[in-house]
């Protein structure tokens, strides 16, 4: 049984009316402040979007991170540092040890030589002898070496003047200690040499020339008044 809108009771009527009305209202707003949204099927399809929203929220740290980065190595926290002076094992300068051990045995054939008619213990004129031949040869054979390595060698000096007249009664234990006091000088430099020089070969005529300087300097300190 079916009933018209006129059975229908007055007051009934008017509330049914008020609800129609605001029916498409309501709808246009709803839909408006809170549209659908589908949600994702799994995980994948909501990666996507998780990497757009870090790109675009990260995007002005990464130029803040680079300016960063050169500034942290500059300041050498993290790095190490290459400076290298003072360091305990640095390697000698050859050229350097060549010229002055060119020069100290010159020095030491010269006083030798000239101390041999003045000498009156003969056992230092024995060690005199000795320095004579013995650094002679060490001198001639560090000339040749720097020769075959293209260094230059120190220009010989002019010889002295041969001593005349009679030497002082002192002349004996002066000599001997300036000895002394020159090989311990020459014995301090090939010992350098032949632990941190470049050159293995001048490392290797250090090393073969440091017994003969040791010898000379116990001979002298055992003479030594």
């Amino acid at each position: 049984m079916t009933r018209s809108w006129n059975a229908i009771p007055p007051r009934t009527a008017g509330v049914l009316a008020l609800l129609v009305a605001a029916a498409p209202a309501w709808a246009v707003s709803l839909s408006t402040t809170n549209p659908p949204q589908p949600l994702p099927n799994d995980t994948a399809a909501a990666a996507p979007l998780a990497m757009e929203t870090w790109a675009a929220g990260s995007a002005t740290l990464v130029p803040l991170m680079a300016a960063d980065l050169p500034a942290r190595r500059a300041s050498g926290a993290e790095s190490p540092a290459s400076d290298t002076s003072g360091v305990v094992g640095k390697p000698v300068d050859d050229i350097g040890f060549v010229k002055q051990a060119t020069e100290s045995g010159r020095k030491e054939v010269a006083a030798a030589h000239d101390a041999l008619p003045q000498l009156k213990n003969p056992r230092l004129r024995e060690v005199a002898e000795m320095l004579v031949k013995d650094h002679g040869a060490a001198n001639e054979r560090l000339s040749k070496l720097a020769e075959s390595k293209g260094w230059p060698l120190p220009a010989p000096h002019a010889p002295p003047a041969a001593p005349t007249g009679t030497a002082s009664s002192d002349f004996d234990t002066r000599w001997t200690a300036d000895m002394i006091a020159g090989h311990e000088k020459s014995l301090a430099l090939y010992r350098a040499q032949a632990s941190n020089g470049e050159d293995k070969d001048l490392r290797r005529f250090a090393s073969e020339t440091l017994p003969t300087i040791e010898h000379h300097l116990a001979e002298l300190k055992s003479l030594q008044k």
